[in-house]
């Protein structure tokens, strides 16, 4: 069974590569893998060695923290749970493309104009 912990830091390195727009084949390639390691360390299939995770976060901008960050024992125990028992897994708004490719573009946008579009959004959503 999957460790907690490796599947949480797994979504955080594939959170944060989608958020770049870095693709599997190029974050390997800067941190001297193949694409493939990196896929099972983003499903949380292979853990992620010290030094390696070191080099990811080099890669990906961010600090080591970055990848533990949210992490809840209990809620990810209870995923993984769930998942071993073949139940569906929890929602997770990064994981719909999206979702993140909303975010980008959101973050693309010139502060000023982002901070008009957040208001415009949260009074749209009251009603």
């Amino acid at each position: 069974m999957k460790h907690p912990v490796d599947i949480h830091v797994g979504k955080r390195v594939r959170h944060r590569r989608w958020m770049l727009g870095v693709t599997q084949q190029q974050l390997g390639t800067k941190v001297g893998i193949k694409f493939q390691q990196i896929q099972k360390y983003e499903t949380g299939m292979n853990r992620i060695s010290a030094s390696r995770l070191w080099d990811i976060a080099e890669a990906l901008e961010v600090p080591v923290s970055f990848f533990f960050e949210g992490f809840d024992k209990s809620d990810e125990i209870l995923e993984a749970e769930m998942q071993a028992a073949g139940e569906a897994q929890q929602g997770d708004l990064l994981s719909d493309k999206e979702a993140l490719e909303l975010v980008r573009s959101y973050y693309a946008i010139p502060e000023n104009q982002r901070r008009k579009l957040f208001d415009l959004a949260r009074v749209l959503s009251a009603s």
